[in-house]
């Protein structure tokens, strides 16, 4: 392409009055044109005129600036609007009634009990744009693989529960026991959407901010998986994320959006509520903040769909021929809007419509009229286009961003202003003006006291909503567990790993990973399987299986690997079992909520395994493993190269001596730290018959390490393996007692990688003429708990025969003779919980401090949790109970080189 010379002087050598007058022309020329293009050959066809100019542009070097917005108007155009398909009439006077006993149940709760809290402001925001969805789009439970999946805006759950009141789903009563769940007098309501609580109504817990979005997209592609891996037959369901402008900040919630546009998760559709405002004030004062959100997501592939003015500014736009009101909305920011919306007619009438031009288009219009210039969000036709739009689009996610007013129609003391998130109280005129907006049949009286609006089933609203509901599939929210029991593998099917190694060394990682490996090939459940790793494989041991089961990508492979023709090739395929997120924690965990909830919100009890970094579990994703717990999620979470000690180099942030203290808050979490692959073995098989067949709500949390080492077999002493099964559930049993007589008595604990040092130590304690029994502790966590509810229970029968907690039976000085001392890979703090609830104090050695970039002998004497450290912590417990003399301690500390005025490592 090259620049053409003009037939005409140069401009620059006219004068400026004459250059402006010929570029008004020049430029009114060139929109004719485009005008006419227009209305002979249409939009497309404008376009590509647009795009090619675009381009010749370019390559003659016009400083063309690059925009990821559109002009600040709404997407779809007045004339492109479907007729709107329900009935405006009833579907208001429903959604007024759903507005006032949102309104209502949260003043009486706070009436009830002052402070309770409860928000009103976001519903009142998002009362519209909920019930569209409601009314002609959320398809519920009866739609078989149809069936949307919505989650909800948390701070919104007010709106949710008015509505399942008029649908007859709970009565009054209950609507009072909002925010009172352990009331005498029946069930209550949660402050927000949480399945724990309500677990035949909530599915999805939201209102920790930012974990909806991820949630929802890797949700999004789960249904895709299983669809295209067959478990689930392929439908038109959609998810669906209401969202607040302000959550946004969360990175979590923009953190995975690429992710999902390149899926082409066209069944994704985010709804974000721009209501200009989070807690605290304005989400951005100075800009748009939706002009924000459209770059940041068309940027990364996602369809956007605009919804700022309701269809009253359509009469201005259409008398606008010169595009007056478009440059208006163009200076406009967010803290000026608000104040439009606080102060309505006469605000706007003085600071928007504030030139010549602007002021003649509303010469003939009154204070009254200019009220009526309301936002996007708040107009049904608007957004019933915006939602039909993104039904129907194909091939990438959609961001729907509907303009609202925080606390619509809750008048001057919360409409739009700073404080509207947290206003929890209306006064009785303010409430009066909400009754007669709202225009219900509402007495003074009644509104003084609070009273609910309920129609009744038979009224037309009433009987109009439910008959939509029955439409879609059936009420929502709803949560309905059913699933077929799989048959799952037991006994034989373990039994390998109950032998041992066979003198070959092994990690307990690449034990897990050789009983995932046995559990894909199995006939019954092998398909259930779910390995997911982040971007680690490899380090794991995992890339055997990638060539068997393949990678799961909707795309396939489309490339030629560079190690193809090897055993280990990489393969992704679109049935790919394996799912590989790349180095994204929070995206694998989003993946394996959405897997370990399936045999809830698709009837499919997938068996998920995710394998990390253990440093990067708990610490990194434990706002999302608290949600996985809320949802009553089902699977292992495998804590891989795990210890503080046996990840040779990695120093301070990749070693995990405390992830088991993180999991240990997780009420329904069980938390494992095995020795042994017979261990791992029988931990796997329990928790896979609790979960899946009995239908436990729990999941495991098990740490693996990876330091080879040859694998035990079961001990072979008399015991049954049931016996040493029940031990290891339970969380400790006896692995090995000494075969040494002697009046000197120990009892040594120990656990994951700290039980090579524990075994050496034993050994090297009978050159101090000490006996160690040695036993293997699986899970301090479920030690603890069990003693904790052994006390509860002795505590609250204080006339019964005392229980004895299974820790206690087990370390009686009776059963266990001599003093008490634990090593653990992890802080000392886990294995100290037990004190008090044994007979005696158990000494504790672990690894509190940061991590080192070293080898493991060296880490394991900078913790003081090697053998010889072991070694001295007994003697020393020992000297405590007055069986040795200091001296003894003193001569073990100089024969085991260890110096006693070495900083503790806490302090280094």
């Amino acid at each position: 392409m090259t620049k053409q010379p003009p037939n005409r002087p140069p401009r620059a050598g006219l004068p400026p009055q004459d250059r402006d007058s010929l570029n008004s022309v020049e430029t009114q020329e060139w929109l004719d044109s485009l005008a006419y293009v227009f209305a002979d050959a249409g939009d497309n066809r404008a376009a590509e005129l647009l795009t090619e100019l675009d381009h010749y542009a370019y390559f003659q070097g016009a400083p063309i600036e690059f925009k990821q917005n559109t002009p600040y108007i709404n997407t779809i155009d007045v004339d492109a609007q479907p007729e709107y398909p329900g009935d405006e009439a009833l579907e208001l006077k429903f959604r007024n009634a759903i507005r006032w006993n949102s309104v209502i149940m949260v003043l009486r709760a706070n009436k009830a009990s002052d402070g309770i809290g409860g928000h009103l402001a976001t519903y009142a925001s998002a009362a519209e744009l909920l019930e569209v969805g409601f009314n002609h789009f959320f398809r519920g439970p009866e739609a078989g693989p149809d069936r949307d999946m919505v989650f909800f805006q948390g701070h919104a759950s007010p709106g949710v529960y008015a509505r399942s009141f008029l649908e007859g789903r709970w009565d009054e009563g209950r609507m009072n026991r909002f925010r009172r769940e352990l009331s005498p007098d029946g069930p209550g309501l949660a402050s927000y959407p949480h399945p724990w609580l309500m677990p035949d109504y909530w599915e999805f817990p939201t209102v920790s901010m930012g974990l909806g979005p991820i949630q929802a997209i890797y949700q999004a592609r789960y249904i895709k998986y299983l669809e295209n891996r067959s478990l689930k037959p392929k439908g038109d369901a959609k998810v669906w994320a209401f969202l607040g402008d302000g959550e946004m900040d969360e990175p979590q919630s923009i953190g995975a959006i690429r992710f999902a546009a390149y899926e082409n998760l066209d069944n994704l559709i985010f709804v974000l509520n721009a209501n200009l405002q989070r807690l605290d004030g304005p989400v951005r004062a100075n800009s748009k903040v939706i002009q924000e959100f459209e770059a940041l997501f068309r940027g990364a592939g996602w369809n956007v769909i605009k919804v700022i003015w309701d269809g009253k500014w359509d009469e201005l736009l259409q008398k606008d021929y010169n595009g007056t009101i478009v440059k208006r909305f163009e200076l406009l920011v967010d803290g000026e809007s608000q104040r439009y919306a606080a102060f309505g007619g006469k605000e706007l009438r003085e600071k928007f419509f504030n030139t010549p031009d602007l002021k003649r288009l509303i010469e003939d219009w009154s204070d009254a009229d200019l009220e009526l210039l309301n936002r996007g969000g708040h107009d049904v036709h608007k957004i019933y286009a915006a939602y039909k739009a993104a039904t129907e689009h194909k091939g990438s996610p959609t961001l729907i961003i509907p303009r609202t007013v925080k606390g619509y129609g809750l008048g001057e003391s919360a409409q739009a202003r700073n404080v509207a998130h947290n206003v929890k109280k209306l006064d009785v005129g303010s409430l009066q003006a909400l009754r007669t907006l709202l225009e219900l049949p509402l007495t003074d009286e009644q509104v003084e006291h609070l009273e609910y609006y309920n129609p009744g089933p038979d009224s037309p609203e009433v009987k109009y909503a439910l008959e939509r509901r029955a439409a879609l599939g059936g009420l929502i929210p709803s949560r309905h567990v059913e699933y077929p029991r799989p048959t799952v593998p037991t006994g034989e099917f373990y039994e390998e790993f109950a032998g041992g190694s066979k003198g070959r060394a092994v990690s307990t990682t690449m034990a897990a990973v050789s009983i995932m490996s046995k559990l894909l090939r199995d006939k019954e459940i092998g398909q259930l399987i779910v390995p997911i790793v982040p971007d680690e494989a490899r380090t794991f041991g995992m890339d055997a299986l990638v060539p068997r089961i393949g990678i799961y990508s909707p795309r396939g492979q489309t490339d030629t690997p560079v190690d193809s023709g090897s055993l280990m090739v990489y393969k992704e395929s679109i049935d790919g079992q394996m799912l590989e997120e790349g180095l994204t924690e929070d995206g694998a965990m989003s993946s394996w909520i959405a897997a370990a909830t399936s045999y809830a919100n698709h009837g499919v009890p997938t068996i998920p395994f995710y394998v990390f970094y253990s440093m990067f579990g708990m610490q990194r994703i434990g706002d999302l493993v608290w949600a996985a717990a809320d949802q009553m999620a089902r699977g292992f979470l495998l804590g891989a190269t795990a210890g503080r000690t046996t990840l040779n180099g990695e120093g301070l942030q990749h070693q995990d001596g405390n992830s088991h203290l993180q999991g240990y808050v997780v009420p329904n979490m069980k938390t494992y730290d095995p020795a042994f692959a017979y261990e791992l073995a029988v931990i796997i098989e329990a928790g896979i018959q609790r979960m899946y067949v009995d239908g436990i709500n729990e999941f495991y949390y098990i740490t693996v390490d990876n330091e080879n080492e040859i694998q035990p077999a079961m001990p072979d002493d008399g015991r049954t393996h049931e016996e040493i099964h029940d031990g290891i559930l339970k969380g400790m049993y006896l692995f090995q007692r000494s075969g040494k007589k002697a009046k000197l008595r120990a009892q040594i604990l120990a656990s994951g990688p700290a039980m090579d040092a524990a075994q050496r130590a034993v050994e090297m304690l009978e050159g101090y003429g000490v006996a160690a029994d040695l036993w293997s502790v699986t899970s301090y966590k479920e030690l603890h708990q069990d003693a904790l509810l052994t006390q509860r229970h002795n505590m609250l029968h204080p006339t019964d025969e005392p229980r004895v907690s299974y820790l206690a039976g087990q370390l009686s000085a009776e059963n266990a003779p001599g003093v008490l001392v634990s090593v653990t890979d992890y802080v000392k703090l886990g294995a100290d919980g037990l004190n008090g609830h044994l007979d005696r104090k158990l000494w504790t050695l672990g690894t509190d401090g940061f991590g080192r970039s070293e080898g493991r002998a060296e880490l394991r004497d900078f913790f003081e949790v090697d053998a010889r450290h072991v070694v001295v912590a007994t003697l020393y417990a020992l000297q405590r109970d007055g069986k040795v003399k200091g001296d003894v301690v003193a001569r073990a500390i100089a024969d085991l080189g260890i110096d006693p005025e070495r900083a503790a490592p806490v302090l280094r």
